[in-house]
């Protein structure tokens, strides 16, 4: 029983890393039931919503192709994910046919658009991706330092056309759509991945913003993203993502069914002062599967955090269970 709960501590992880060099801590993390990896950007292409010169000069298909299955190692699915986002960030930039700018996407059918994001996911495919975290859904009505350069405009029927042809797109290539920030940042004060902020909107009004997550939960996302700061309309104290009461809202009244994904636990607004292993069990208790954090040597403590949790009863085993299922059911599929 200790080794299995071990493999399922290790199967919620979403490690990310910012270079491809990751073997020396996801081999033996893979080995001993990890099954997820984010190929992720830097914080200044991050916060460019670009990829850097140097990047596009070092990469190529060949070397993301071979970092990629120098993971396998006779793994039966692995979750490889990146950002590739149509509005925002292209992790895939140089690797892939680009997705439409979003002055493109709004005038083109969504026909279209769903084929341009196939071939976009196609080429993702072929290098051994199985995962984009995207599209963005929030609908931005007021400020959101966060998500400037990101979403796909403010008109939410608009937006909701846009993302259902993209998840429709890239999942006939194969590749999971994950849909995100449920339930919707449509006003934030500042980056929840460097201060402590809130969404203080009211619940009318967010509902209201949030038709594109209906509109992708209704073309079949294969996963949900919740977001990382607190929605004060629904908890005050738990950021999205370590909400329970945010996740029933979405496995309730949004019915969904799927992979439900934090964003990047150690930010600020999600930690609110608690330790990253205390915010990871949070999150788990409160119905999400897979959880984002900074890959590194700190792993095996962090999964030896999860063990401990469910071992003294803070975090039931049967949430654990099911979440490692969850995770391992979307790794299979889409290794396909």
């Amino acid at each position: 029983m200790s080794e299995t709960i071990q493999r399922d501590a290790r199967a919620v992880f979403l490690p990310a890393f910012d270079t491809l060099d990751f073997h020396n801590i996801m081999v033996p993390f893979i080995d001993a039931g990890g099954c997820s990896v984010l190929i992720g950007e830097s914080r200044s292409e991050y916060v460019a919503r670009g990829m850097s010169g140097d990047r596009l000069a070092r990469e190529n298909k060949q070397a993301v192709t071979a970092a990629i299955d120098g993971l396998h190692r006779g793994q039966a699915g692995l979750i490889v994910a990146v950002d590739q986002e149509l509005g925002g960030i292209r992790r895939l930039e140089g690797l892939a046919p680009p997705l439409p700018t979003l002055h493109e996407a709004k005038r083109l059918p969504a026909d279209e658009i769903e084929g341009s994001c196939f071939e976009t996911a196609r080429a993702a495919k072929e290098l051994g991706v199985t995962m984009f975290l995207a599209p963005i859904a929030d609908v931005v009505v007021g400020q959101n330092p966060w998500l400037e350069g990101r979403t796909l405009g403010t008109d939410r029927r608009e937006v909701g056309r846009i993302v259902s042809a993209f998840v429709r797109g890239i999942q006939r290539a194969g590749i999971t759509a994950v849909t995100k920030h449920f339930p919707g940042f449509i006003d934030l004060a500042g980056d929840p991945a460097l201060v402590d902020v809130s969404m203080m909107s009211g619940l009318d009004k967010i509902l209201e913003n949030a038709t594109p997550f209906r509109e992708a939960i209704r073309a079949g996302t294969m996963a949900v993203m919740a977001g990382p700061a607190p929605v004060a309309a629904l908890d005050q104290e738990n950021a999205a993502c370590t909400s329970a009461k945010v996740i029933e809202l979405l496995r309730g009244e949004f019915g969904f069914t799927g992979l439900v994904i934090s964003d990047d636990l150690d930010a600020p607004a999600t930690m609110r002062g608690q330790s990253l292993v205390d915010t990871a069990v949070t999150a788990l208790s409160a119905g999400v599967d897979l959880l984002l954090v900074a890959g590194g040597p700190h792993l095996p403590e962090l999964c030896d955090g999860i063990v401990d949790a469910v071992q003294t009863g803070r975090l039931p085993a049967e949430r654990l269970i099911e979440a490692a299922n969850r995770v391992r059911h979307t790794a299979s599929s889409s290794s396909q």
